[in-house]
Order: C-alpha cells, then structure tokens, then sequence
C-alpha cells in the first residue's frame, strides 16, 4: 500500500458505523454477507483478487474466504470469519491477518476462522425469525446458507428453531450505498482525479498512425503510476467509426487522420471507481462537422449538469440533455419537426440510444434504484454520486448527412451532489480549446 494510499485508507470506524446502521435495519434479524470467490484465469493462475463490493463495504477487509455476519436483537454483534493465519501459505502468497489481528484492525465484536462456519453458522441463526442474504450475488453461499438452515430444522426435536424468513439483504445495502460518507467522496475524488490525468496523458500521446492499444497503454501507464490498483472496468478506445459501438473494447484499429477517437475509461482506487469519457480529433484539430457534433454534446451535458440538484428526479438531468440534443440534431438537418415531436416519436433513437447517467461508486454501475417500486424515478439527494454521459453516434450508412458518418462523440465526467447542485470532481480536459492546445503536445 503506497503512501497515498495509507492517508485515505478509512479507518476501522467507518465500517463499523455502516455495520452498526445495517443492525438498525435488520432488527432482531441476522445477515450473512460473503466476499468474492478467487476465480482462476488458467490452469493455476489466479485473476488478481478484489473483494465483493457489499463486503467491503462493510468491513474494508481485504482478503479472499472470508464472512461478515451481522446479528441483530438486543445485544448486536458485528463478526467476521476468515483464514487462519499460515506461515508456509505466507511464504507463498503473501501477508493472511488471521482472526486474531483481523479483530483489532477492522473493529469488529468476535473473529472466527473461516473453517467453523458450518460449525458456528447454525447456532447463530437458531431461534432467529429473519435470515437476511445479499440475493443474487453468489449463488454457492445461498445454497450452502440454506442447507444449514435445512439441518437446523432437521434437528428441531433437539430444541433448535431455524429462521423462518430468508429476505434480500440488498433492499438495505443498496440504499446506504447510495449516500457516499466523507471517506467515501475522498476517496473517488483520488480515483477522479487519476482517471483524469490519465485522459490528459492520452491526449498528449496520441499521434496519427498509433494504435488504439497503444493509447490505451498511456492510460495504464499513468493509472497505476499515481497509485491505482487499475483500470475500473474494460476500457474503451475507439477511433473513427468504432465510436459508434458503444461498448467497443478490442483497441486494435490505427489511428487515422481527421477522424476522432473517444476514450471511456477510468480507474479504481482502493475499489472505489471513476469514469471519463473524453472525445478529441487525432491530428489535434475538429473538423468543422466534428466541432458541431462536440459542442452539442458539450452543451447536453451542461443542460444536465444545471438540472441536477437535491430533490431533483433522477430522470431530470436526462430530460435536459436530451432536448439539446434533438435540438442539435434538427439544427443539424439530421432530423426534421420539432423537438418535442421528435422526442416523443423517438426519432433521435438511431444517434443518441443510452441514457445519460448512472450511479457511481464501489461498482461502475453502483448500487441502488433508480425506479421505485411505485415506477417513480429516483430523487437526487446530498452525497449521491453519478455520472453524466451525453453523445451523439452516427454510424456509417445511417440516415444522416455523410458528412457525419463515421463520427461517435460521448463527454462523461462524474458528479456528487451536493446541498445546493452538482459538484463535477472529474477535471480531464473537454472544452475545444483545451483539447486542441493539448493534442499531440507531449
């Protein structure tokens, strides 16, 4: 863990806190939250390791095996099972805290090895009316957690008594996810503000005739130079037409003259996500259709920022991006009518397909609704966190004049919002003459 890293690392505290509030919600009920499974990538070598998202979240714990189980009633206990400490695994595979150190490092009330879970799972849950699972994210723990449950009742002429509810852990977890706490904007401000020196350094790099690949190493380069564990997601870096594939990520193509190339990429710091969009001409000069095109989306994406705010519907800033882009499009002769027809008619479909945002955070796509179960749209809150991404995508043979074909422009910077607005933490360069002063320059 490097030195940056070490100062905005959260103290136990924090998930403590977040175990404590997770207590309130569940009452008198007991959660089971598994981390992520190592996965071989071939024969014996191993995927680098990252924790579950809604573990960590809990407990910062770093490690793979590993168990957070939260028992709720009058006297709430936070516990974690994980690997037994080894000398000869360590000398092997590095640094295992072991129950012991586990328990004084990340505040939790009792620490187990991983082996008695099966041992100790069933006497916890014994009696316990409400048996809460984080549904859907690891299909081995559910079955295991209820074969013990199945064992429980099988015992029951011993004075056992087995939950008598299983219910969905992430009804909860995904709530809290969604308000980000001061440890949590600290640290997607670093992941910010990496993933934008990276788009910087791109921008720099990038010289007709190199390779999509090759622009894509540059990121890498400075990602992990300035402490990032990586990249957050796929990255995608697309010239030209490739563009128009919104989740393009093969980075072979050349570079070529007077088209442009859009880089959506981000990085992950201490598992926590950002996500930069940036669009910019390869010889280091919009063509004026190209320029037309970016100051649309540049405009949509100002439009969203503006309509962003507390109590604000989660569709608001959508809305607003949208109609300066169909605007931009009957400007352009790319559409004809009216913008409101052409909104309700959906005409605009073929070059704008995706919506303008999602939540961000431990996933690129966080946690958390954004329809309510009355079919309502989310409202915006203080410390929610989220992306704006408008674009414009006019494929090659698409209806549009051909003056456009071939050209895909998307602008994405990530927001928090605050008590009075939006707060863009995302700082890469995007206004045309930033990008044309810095293209090529390196």
């Amino acid at each position: 863990m490097n030195a940056s890293t070490d100062t905005l690392h959260p103290a136990p505290s924090v998930y403590s806190v977040r175990r404590r509030a997770l207590l309130e919600r569940i009452g008198d009920g007991i959660a089971v939250v598994p981390t992520a499974p190592q996965r071989l990538r071939n024969r014996d070598s191993y995927y680098p390791y990252r924790p579950d998202s809604y573990f960590h979240y809990l407990s910062g714990f770093p490690e793979p095996e590993a168990l957070v189980v939260l028992v709720g009633g009058a006297a709430p206990r936070s516990l974690l099972f994980c690997r037994e400490k080894d000398e000869a695994r360590e000398t092997w595979e590095g640094f295992r805290y072991g129950p012991d150190a586990a328990r004084a490092s990340f505040g939790f009330d009792g620490t187990y090895a991983f082996s008695e879970i099966d041992a100790r799972l069933p006497e916890l849950f014994s009696g316990v009316e409400t048996l809460w699972l984080p549904f859907g994210t690891y299909r081995e723990w559910e079955t295991r957690v209820l074969a013990l449950i199945d064992g429980l009742r099988a015992s029951s002429r011993a004075g056992t008594r087995a939950p008598t509810r299983v219910a969905d852990l992430c009804i909860h977890l995904d709530d809290m996810r969604r308000i980000k706490d001061a440890s949590e904007v600290a640290l997607m401000r670093k992941a910010a503000a990496i993933a934008s020196a990276g788009h910087a350094r791109a921008m720099r790099a990038c010289r007709v005739g190199m390779t999509e690949y090759a622009l894509e190493a540059e990121l890498d380069y400075e990602f992990r130079r300035l402490g990032a564990s990586g990249h957050a997601y796929p990255p995608i870096v697309a010239g030209g037409a490739n563009a128009c594939v919104l989740h393009y990520d093969e980075n072979r193509a050349p570079l070529a003259e007077g088209t442009l190339v859009l880089i959506d990429a981000g990085c992950e710091f201490e598992n926590y996500a950002s996500d930069i969009t940036r669009t910019f001409p390869v010889g280091g000069r919009f063509s004026p259709a190209q320029r037309d095109i970016y100051e649309i989306v540049f405009a949509a994406q100002a439009a969203a920022f503006s309509a962003i705010a507390p109590n604000a519907s989660f569709d608001a800033y959508h809305a607003a991006a949208l109609r300066v882009l169909v605007q931009g499009l009957v400007d352009l002769k790319v559409l004809n009518g009216t913008v409101d027809g052409m909104i309700e008619s959906e005409a605009y479909k073929p070059y704008y397909m995706h919506r303008t945002g999602h939540w961000l955070g431990l996933d690129v796509h966080d946690a958390g609704e954004y329809v309510s179960r009355t079919r309502e749209s989310a409202v915006l809150a203080p410390g929610m966190t989220l992306t704006v991404e408008p674009g414009l995508y006019f494929r090659p043979g698409c209806a549009a004049p051909e003056v456009f074909h071939g050209t895909g422009v998307r602008i994405e910077d990530d927001v928090l919002v605050t008590e009075t607005g939006a707060e863009v933490y995302t700082s890469a360069p995007k206004t045309v003459a930033e990008i044309e002063s810095l293209v090529g320059r390196q």
